[in-house]
């Protein structure tokens, strides 16, 4: 058994961060010992890993609630895993893909600007290069 500092470390989060995952119940409660300590087992630490990522894979941390309560319920959660997982992924191609779209704009806008002369600005529409 680990106290919270030694938990936190070994997981690579802080204690902040191990509580307020306690408290939304992606950590079941942990044990306390009889001065009030919390302890957490290998379990908490397997918990938080997991957690971490499913947070670098973009994932919600209601979506990490839903997969820990699948497994915690004795299903497989991979199924549900892998059309999250599809779901991320289609949302980062919208991103990307308007990502491509602003970075297309932004370089008219400064080809523009470039090549043109301020004196020629239009004072009346503020920047002739937008």
């Amino acid at each position: 058994m680990m106290r919270i500092g030694e938990a936190a470390a070994a997981a690579g989060t802080s204690t902040k961060t191990l509580r307020f995952y306690e408290d939304r119940g992606l950590l079941p409660p942990a044990e306390r010992t009889g001065n009030g300590y919390r302890e957490y087992g290998n379990d908490a630490i397997t918990r938080l890993e997991f957690i971490r990522r499913g947070r670098a894979a973009g994932l919600t941390l209601a979506q990490i609630g839903e997969i820990l309560t699948l497994r915690d319920r004795g299903s497989a959660p991979c199924t549900h895993v892998r059309d999250l997982l599809a779901g991320q992924l289609a949302d980062l191609d919208a991103q990307i893909a308007e990502l491509a779209a602003l970075r297309d704009a932004v370089a008219g806008f400064h080809h523009t600007a470039s090549a043109g002369d301020p004196a020629d600005c239009d004072p009346n529409r503020i920047c002739s290069y937008l």
